[in-house]
């Protein structure tokens, strides 16, 4: 798998800088496939696709487009974001050029996924707005809550307990959100999309 990904030791965060899809998604087609007791010319006659298309994704080969993705997704029922695989860790950075990015054959059309939700959490999206040198401080959130957050205008600066984390348009973040956290735009106005997941 090509992926550079910068630990640091005091904070845990991971910079994730680069990803191919075909490391990522090859072992949860398999995975799904088979648990769904599919051969390979089972799915993929169902998902319109050519047997060797199939077997080179499983392979860990090819370029899939989101038309493929989603084909294979619809085909075995699950959301196309459960065919991604990927370390699950407490904080995770990807700044707005990073990522792994599915391609459209049809136009030009990527598609980045950040996060995969949980079936057992209940996930609740916000718009936030911040005035030029406004801060937030937030108690923390019941046990177990995770916030995602997505730049879309200004800069934001994230307060953890051991560090503040800068932000940019197109960054996202996740971070446990049952620490006390703050939000602040020292540099002027700023929004923020803001996605909570909490325990059902």
């Amino acid at each position: 798998m090509n992926v550079k990904v910068c630990l640091s030791r005091r904070t845990k965060i991971f910079y994730i800088e680069h990803m191919t899809l075909n490391d990522l998604i090859a072992a949860a087609v398999r995975r799904e496939r088979e648990m769904a007791n599919l051969s390979l010319s089972a799915l993929a006659a169902q998902a319109g696709l050519a047997k060797s298309t199939l077997s080179q994704l499983e392979a860990g080969k090819g370029n899939p487009s989101v038309e493929t993705m989603w084909a294979i997704a619809t085909s075995l029922g699950i959301p196309v974001s459960a065919l991604f695989e990927g370390a699950s860790q407490e904080r995770t950075l990807i700044r707005a050029h990073d990522g792994t990015a599915m391609r459209s054959e049809q136009s030009d059309y990527a598609v980045v996924l950040l996060n995969r939700g949980n079936a057992d959490q209940r996930r609740d999206l916000f718009r936030v707005t911040l005035a030029a040198g406004a801060i937030r401080h937030s108690e923390p959130h019941p046990p177990g809550t995770v916030e995602h957050a997505v730049v879309c205008q200004g800069q934001i600066e994230l307060g953890l307990p051991d560090e503040i984390v800068k932000l940019s348009v197109g960054d996202y973040f996740r971070f446990p959100g049952d620490v006390a956290h703050s939000y602040a735009a020292p540099e002027g106005p700023a929004l923020l999309m803001l996605a909570t997941d909490s325990r059902r």
